[in-house]
């Protein structure tokens, strides 16, 4: 257990390994939860959670639809691209 001393701005150091093992890096936005008994820090999330009716329908597609036939054509020369130096 590594034990870490309160600066008199109130500021404490996290240790590098512990910093390493959670890939957090300078700038890092840490959201701090009260637990009762002390302290948690947890990676603030990106984007604010949200329901699925909530954005339901956000990103409206206005083209011509798309076969299956086209979605397995997409999908096929997609893997060929990303897999192209595999064999």
């Amino acid at each position: 257990m590594d034990s870490v001393k309160l600066s008199s701005k109130g500021q404490v150091i996290i240790p590098k390994p512990i910093r390493d093992a959670y890939h957090w890096d300078t700038g890092q936005e840490l959201t701090l939860i009260d637990t009762g008994s002390g302290i948690l820090l947890q990676p603030k999330a990106p984007f604010v959670e949200s329901a699925l009716d909530e954005v339901a329908g956000c990103l409206l597609y206005t083209g011509k639809p798309k076969s299956i036939a086209d979605m397995d054509k997409a999908i096929a020369e997609g893997l060929k691209v990303q897999f192209h130096d595999c064999g």
